[in-house]
Parts: structure tokens; sequence; C-alpha cells
């Protein structure tokens, strides 16, 4: 894509190298982004199923064969384990391969109707060019998360990557090119200006469909945008996700599943457990089994084997730092930490765990996006999961319980789009991500994840005698 040659540097967090220069594109750019999305579109929607899953298959294989090299990218670029960064890989692929399945089965309906005299046909086709936006976090996972059910439905992309992390959303476009994707089907716009590109694209009427990954404050400026042109708008956004350990619970259980839950990507995820609410007959066991694995946690970036890596910048740091420091000018009490590395450029952060908490404290009230776990406890459950529900956001939850039905019963009282049972971790391909309250509209993986790109036509025929 031709632009103005202007460029960006996309940096190491942890160790500040500069990785790559990347073109920084703007509106212009995006415009034309579009033109090739919009012409490859009706051909590619009249691709056959089949043809199209066959795509998307080979990609899946494609991601397995260079996850080392994936997994030192998004390590390099985004910070994370190489462990965390390949495990990253293989979910990314996965979308590919449950969306190739699930293009081959678009489903629909026929039958009569009700007071007879016609037939109905029901189908779904694909909503067109879709604008998408993912974050830094996950920059391969939340790429092929929404590639794959709009390359599935027959939509063709317009893809603007985070500007901390493109280099992994330019290696899967080019693998999909190697998978015999046609040209224009997928197009990743480059870019430090966020609000310029996407805003091109909102205002540009043939794209149809926006769906974008990050804070709900940015969110509801892309919704408000959106409602503009009445744009099919899907929205995963902040969370705040609440991780409960009642009386009966298996702790050992627990604590591995909380290291999850709290650790992966360093506590940058959105499914991340924010707060952690544990029933005061376990709290001491829980807090002193807990800090013991935090204390193991090692700091550092991810070529040293390190598992807990850097936060993506320095402004990341301070927010969170701040929020330590406010929660324990509010009486908590750090009780564990990992140690830092003795010299390190990056943007590290210590992960610790905090007692004392109270339920509304302003660390639990907001998404920390960092490796610190504040411990409140609980004896009331109805007290409890009032705090629970008390947040604006309902993405994810967790819940710990030894017995299985009250643990559904907590999970089933909790505002929470996914609640992990006894789990720590909740993503699944061939499962509906998404959240309630503040945190989004819509669903991704599954068959609801393909839904999202599709818009619903039904044909009644008159169906004489």
């Amino acid at each position: 894509m031709t632009g103005t040659g202007a460029t960006f540097e996309v940096v190491d967090p942890a160790t500040l190298a500069v990785l790559d220069v990347v073109p920084d594109h703007g509106p212009d750019e995006a415009r034309r982004a579009v033109d090739a999305a919009s012409a490859a579109f009706k051909p590619w929607a009249a691709t056959a199923p089949r043809a199209r899953s066959e795509v998307l298959t080979r990609a899946h294989g494609l991601l397995l064969r260079d996850r080392d090299r994936l997994a030192a990218l998004i390590s390099a670029e985004n910070g994370k384990s190489l462990t965390d960064a390949a495990g990253e890989v293989t979910y990314a692929a996965e979308f590919f391969r449950w969306f190739a399945e699930e293009a081959v089965r678009p489903g629909g309906e026929y039958g009569e109707s009700p007071n007879g005299g016609t037939r109905t046909i029901v189908r779904h086709a694909p909503v067109g060019v879709a604008a998408l936006v993912t974050p830094w976090n996950f920059p391969a996972a939340m790429a092929t998360r929404k590639i794959a059910p709009a390359l599935a439905a027959g939509c063709t992309v317009v893809l603007k990557p985070a500007a901390e992390t493109p280099l992994t959303a330019l290696a899967v476009a080019e693998l999909l090119t190697e998978a015999g994707l046609p040209d224009g089907v997928v197009n990743v716009v480059t870019t430090t200006d966020a609000a310029g590109v996407v805003g091109a694209w909102l205002d540009d009427p043939r794209v149809r469909k926006v769906s974008f990954t990050g804070s709900t404050g940015v969110g509801r400026v892309l919704l408000r945008h959106a409602a503009q042109r009445v744009v099919n708008a899907s929205m995963e956004l902040g969370g705040n996700a609440p991780f409960v350990v009642t009386e009966d619970a298996d702790l050992e259980a627990a604590v591995a599943g909380a290291m999850i839950a709290k650790f992966r990507n360093g506590g940058q995820a959105c499914t991340a457990a924010n707060r952690f609410f544990v029933h005061t007959a376990v709290l001491d066991e829980f807090v002193t089994r807990f800090g013991a694995e935090v204390e193991k946690l090692s700091v550092g970036a991810a070529t040293d084997g390190c598992t807990i890596g850097p936060l993506i910048s320095e402004a990341a740091c301070a927010r969170v730092e701040r929020a330590v420091a406010d929660a324990e000018a509010d009486g908590a009490t750090v009780t564990h930490r990992a140690a830092l590395p003795d010299s390190a450029a990056g943007y590290f952060v210590a992960p610790r765990v905090l007692v004392g908490v109270a339920p509304d404290a302003a660390i639990v009230a907001e998404e920390i996006f960092g490796p610190i776990a504040p411990i409140i406890g609980w004896d009331d459950e109805a007290a409890m999961l009032e705090a629970v529900n008390g947040s604006e956001y309902g993405l994810a939850a967790y819940v710990f319980a030894g017995d299985l039905g009250r643990a559904l019963r907590l999970g089933e009282a909790i505002e929470s789009g996914m609640v992990g049972i006894n789990r720590g971790l909740v993503s699944d391909p061939s499962a509906p991500f998404g959240g309630m309250k503040q945190s989004g509209l819509g669903r991704e993986g599954a068959r609801d994840g393909l839904r999202e790109f599709q818009e619903t036509q039904y044909l009644s025929v008159d169906w004489p005698g």
C-alpha cells in the first residue's frame, strides 16, 4: 500500500530496543484499504464455503508450522514470556481451524408458515466489509479471533492492529496469503493515528461492520460514531473479574487456578482475575499458599526464560504502581512479592499480593491490568455477591468451591458473560466469548462468532393450494 512515507518504531518493552520500523498510515491509506476490501468482497462472498474453509485450514497449519517464530515475535514486541506467547499462537491457530469447520455449516431454515399458504426460507449472508480493531495484549489471537469468522462468513477485512504490536498482525496476514487468500480480502493498516484511521472507516458507507477489542471508554466513542450510520458493531471491552474461593474449596486447585487467572501475560488480559474474594475460614491458608507461588515467579525478559515479562509501557507501570500505593495508603498490606531483575531497562513491575483490601477500594473498582492481586475476605455470601456484582463490568469471573452445585449456583448469580468453575481459564474458540453490562456487545468464538459477521435474511415464498 502506498502512503505518505511516514513511519513509526516498534519497541521491545523488555529492553527498549527498536525491533522494526513500519508505515504510519493515515485516513487516506485507510480509505484505500477499503477500496481493496470492497473490490474483493463480491468475489470472496461468492467463493464456495468449502473453498473458504480450505484457506482457513491451511492458515491453521501454517501458524502451527511457524509457532516458534511467531512466539518469538510476540514476545519481542509484547514482552510476554515465551511460554505464554507459544500458547497464544496455538490458541490463535485454533480460531482458523474452528471457523474453517463453521464455514461449511452456515445453517439456515425452511418451513411452513403457521397460517399456511407460504414457505419460509431463512439464510445468512455476509454483512460486507468489516473493520477490525485489535489490542496489543494478544496480538495474534485477537486478530485471528476476528479475521477467521469474518472470512468464514464471506466478509472482507480491514484490520488496524495496536501501534505497540503491529508486527504480529503483519506476519499473520503474510501467512494468510501463503494459505491462498486472494489479494484484497485482508488488508492491514499500521498506524499511530487510530482515531483518524478508524474514523475514516466508520464514515465510509462501504464498511458495514466494526469489531473492536479494547477499553470501555474507547468502545463508547466508537459506538457513538457507529450509530451515525447504524454500523453493525461488536465490542469486547474492559473487565474486572472476581475470583471467588469458598470455605470448602480445594485450595491447591484454587491457588493453581489463581496463578493462571491472575498472571497469564503478566495480568495484562481483560479476563485476568482482578479482585479475589476468599472466605475468611481459609483466607490465611490461601494467602500463604498463593503468596509462596507468587514469590517463585521470575520477572524479566522472555529471552532470559522468565515467566513474567514487562508491562507494555512506562505509563502502564506508573498506573499500576499508583494503584498499589493508593491501596496501601487506604490500609492494605503487601504480604508477598516477586523479585525484580537487578538491572533492566524495560517496564517491569513486581507481582504482589495485597491483603486488608476494602471491597469498595479503588484497586478493586478499576481494572488493574498488571500483576497485582488484591484479596478481600468474606463470610456472608449475599454481601459477597453484592460486592462482586457491584462493578459496571461483567466479562469474566472465577469460582472455586468444593460443592459443584454451590459453585454452579454462585456462577449463575454472578453478572458475567463467562465464569470459570474450578478452573482459571475461560477462553476457548468453541465457546462464546463476551461480556455483560459495560464489558461489551456480541460474542466471539463458537457459532455466535460467525453470526456476528452475517445478516439474517428470510424469503417468504407463495405456496398456492
